[in-house]
C-alpha cells in the first residue's frame, strides 16, 4: 500500500515504515504529525484518486530528526568582464517515519463514464466550392 501525499507544499509517495527528507516542520522530534492532503492512494492494485484530496485519508509520520541538507553552491558568472559570485546555503529539513497509511472513508474511484453517443445532426454537404480560374499570362513577346 501506498499514497501520495502533500507535505509543506511538495508532494510524495510513501509507504509504511519509510522514512522521507522534507522541508522542516514545527513540530518537535518524536512528535506524532498526521497529514489529511492524501491525493491519492493504491492498496494492492486497487487504486483511489482524490479530486484534489480524498477525503477521510490520512498518513500518520512520526518526527525523527531536524537537520540541515547538503550545502548547495550557487555561482554566478558573466564571460570576459571577471564578475564571479559564489554563494550558498544549506536547507532545512526534517526527516519523518512514515507510521501508517489510513483510507477511513475513502470512496472508491468510479469509472469513468464513456460520453453518450451524440445523435448524429444531418448536416447538407456542401456543394464543393469552386476554384478560382487561374490568371492569365501575358504574352511578352516583342
Amino acid at each position: 500500500m501506498y499514497a501520495i501525499v502533500e507535505i509543506a507544499g511538495q508532494q510524495f509517495k510513501v509507504s509504511k515504515d519509510q522514512k522521507v527528507f522534507v522541508h522542516r516542520l514545527a513540530n518537535e522530534e518524536g512528535s506524532k504529525v498526521t497529514f489529511d492532503k492524501v491525493l491519492l492512494l493504491d492498496d494492492n492494485g486497487n487504486v483511489t484518486l482524490g479530486a484534489p484530496a480524498i477525503e477521510g485519508a490520512s498518513v500518520e509520520a512520526k518526527v525523527l530528526q531536524h537537520l540541515k541538507g547538503d550545502k548547495v553552491i550557487v555561482f554566478k558568472k558573466k564571460r570576459r568582464k571577471g564578475y564571479k559570485k559564489r554563494n550558498g546555503h544549506r536547507q532545512y529539513l526534517t526527516q519523518i517515519l512514515v507510521e501508517g497509511i489510513s483510507a477511513s472513508g475513502a470512496k472508491k474511484a468510479a469509472p469513468k463514464k464513456e460520453a453518450a453517443p451524440k445523435a448524429e445532426v444531418a448536416t447538407e454537404e456542401a456543394a464543393p466550392k469552386k476554384r478560382a480560374p487561374k490568371a492569365k499570362k501575358e504574352d511578352t513577346n516583342e
